[in-house]
C-alpha cells in the first residue's frame, strides 16, 4: 500500500473547516503553505571511530499568533512531509487550546534505539548547531517528541547556551527535567489534557463508571493516560505497544503492565491477558478508542471495522480524512489531536513562561490552570460543532482557523 502524505491529508482537513466557515481566501492561501522549511546534515562521529550523516529538519509552519512551537522527534521514518504536516498540526493546536504561539516541528531521521548514549548526545548537540540561527525563545522553541527525552532536551539547552557565549536563556526548549528548568506536570501533561477532555466527552455522552478504554500506544502518554483514567473509574481493557497489545475485557492495572515493560521490553504476554496485534487492537468494542502512537493508523480500509463509541485521538494525525468521514457515517465522535493531545504544548507554554520570570509553579497550579484551558476550548468546540452541524474535527478547525484569521488581520497580513 502507497504511504499516505500526512501533508495532504492535514490540507483536506482544513479545507472541510475553510469551506463551511467561509474563511477568508488570503488567509486559506498562506494557511496551505510552510512559512520556512529547512533540511541539515548533521555529521557524528560513532563510537567506533567512523562519520554518519544524518539527516534533520525544522519547518517553522506559522508565527502570526507567536512565537513557532513544536516538538523533535526522532524515528527512522521520519521525513519533510512528516515533519511539514506536525508543524501545520502544531499551528492549528495552539491556536485550538488559544495560546499565544505559533507552529513548528522538527524531526532527524534516525533510529535512536541503535546509538549508544554518547552517540545520541553527539546528534542532539548537532542538531542545535544545525538550527542555531533559526531558534530562540521569541523565534522557534522546541520540544520533546517522539524517541526524545528529557535529557536530550538538556543537551539541546546545553549547545544552545556554549554557541550563545553562555548566556542563561532555558526558555529556548521545553520539555526539560526539573533540575534545569522544567515545569512540574509537564512529563503527563499530553495524557492530563486528554483526560479533561475525555472527560467532558463522557458527560455530553452520559457515560458511567466503569466505561471501557483502549490505548493503541502505551508511551508516556498512553500509559499516563491509561493510570489516570484507571484512578477516574475506567477500566482500561487493551494497551499496546510497537511489538504488540494484550486485552483483558475485565480490565488491566496500568501500573502493572507499565511495571512488566520495563521488565521485558514490551506489554506482550502480560499475565491474565491476550496478545493481539496493534492492527486488532484498533477494532476492539469498547467506548472510548485511544490511539496514542504514530499517524494514520485509522484510515479507510480499517474505518469500517472500529467497534469504539468514541475516539480520542492523543497521537498527532492518527485518523486520515477519508477515515473520518467513515466514522461519523457510523456515529463514532472523535475529539481530534489537536485539542485532545494540546495539554502539552499548553504546559510547554507554561514552562516557558515560568523559564522567563524565572519563577517556578507547583503541580498544582500548573493542573490547575490546564484544566479550565483544556474544558473551555472543548465548550467552544462542542458549540461549532452543533452550529455548523459537523464533526468535531472541523468544529476545532473552525475555532483554530477564525483565531489566525483574526491575528493575521489585525497585524495587517
Amino acid at each position: 500500500m502507497a504511504k499516505i502524505d500526512p501533508f495532504k491529508s492535514a490540507l483536506t482537513q482544513l479545507k472541510k473547516a475553510a469551506d463551511l466557515m467561509d474563511l477568508d481566501p488570503e488567509v486559506y492561501a498562506r494557511l496551505q503553505k510552510p512559512k520556512k522549511e529547512i533540511q541539515v546534515s548533521i555529521p557524528v562521529r560513532m563510537d567506533d571511530g567512523s562519520l554518519k550523516v544524518y539527516e534533520g529538519y525544522r519547518v517553522q509552519y506559522d508565527n502570526t499568533r507567536g512565537p513557532n512551537k513544536g516538538g523533535i522527534r526522532f524515528h527512522h521514518d521520519t521525513d519533510i512531509n512528516e515533519v511539514k504536516a506536525l508543524s501545520f498540526w502544531m499551528t492549528f493546536k495552539c491556536a485550538t487550546v488559544g495560546i499565544p504561539m505559533g507552529g513548528g516541528k522538527g524531526g532527524v531521521t534516525v533510529n535512536p534505539k541503535e546509538l549508544s548514549t554518547t552517540e545520541l548526545e553527539k546528534l542532539s548537540r548537532g542538531f542545535i548547531r544545525a538550527l542555531s540561527r533559526d531558534l530562540g525563545p521569541a523565534i522557534d522553541v522546541p520540544a520533546p517528541d517522539v524517541y526524545t527525552t528529557p535529557q536530550i532536551m538538556a543537551w539541546m539547552m546545553d549547545e544552545y547556551f556554549m554557541l550563545n557565549n553562555g548566556e542563561y536563556a532555558p526558555a529556548i526548549i521545553t520539555g526539560k527535567p526539573l533540575e534545569v528548568g522544567g515545569s512540574e506536570g509537564r512529563g503527563y501533561s499530553t495524557a492530563q489534557g486528554g483526560v479533561y477532555v475525555t472527560l467532558e466527552l463522557a458527560k455530553k455522552m452520559k457515560l458511567k463508571k466503569g466505561s471501557t478504554v483502549v490505548i493503541q500506544g502505551f508511551g508516556n502518554a498512553g500509559s499516563y493516560m491509561a493510570k489516570i483514567l484507571t484512578n477516574k473509574g475506567y477500566k482500561v481493557i487493551a494497551v499496546s505497544d510497537s511489538k504488540g497489545g494484550i486485552l483483558n475485557p475485565k480490565g488491566l492495572d496500568p501500573v502493572k503492565v507499565d511495571l512488566h515493560k520495563k521488565q521485558t521490553g514490551s506489554v506482550l504476554d502480560f499475565a491474565g491477558a491476550k496478545n493481539i496485534t496493534n492492527k486488532q487492537i484498533l477494532e476492539v468494542q469498547c467506548d472510548i478508542l485511544v490511539p496514542a502512537a504514530l499517524e494514520n493508523v485509522i484510515t479507510k480500509e480499517n474505518a469500517g471495522r472500529v467497534k469504539a463509541r468514541a475516539i480520542v485521538e492523543l497521537a498527532n494525525g492518527p485518523t486520515t480524512p477519508e477515515a473520518d468521514e467513515k466514522l461519523a457515517q457510523n456515529g463514532i465522535l472523535l475529539v481530534p489531536d489537536i485539542l485532545a493531545n494540546a495539554g502539552g504544548v499548553t504546559v510547554s507554554y507554561f514552562e516557558g513562561v515560568q523559564n522567563t520570570y524565572n519563577y517556578y509553579w507547583t503541580e498544582k497550579e500548573v493542573l490547575a490552570k490546564l484544566e479550565p484551558i483544556m474544558v473551555d476550548n472543548f465548550d467552544l468546540i462542542w458549540k461549532n460543532h452543533e452550529k455548523y452541524n459537523c464533526d468535531l474535527r472541523t468544529a476545532a478547525y473552525i475555532l483554530a482557523a477564525g483565531r489566525i484569521a483574526s491575528a493575521m488581520k489585525l497585524r495587517g497580513f
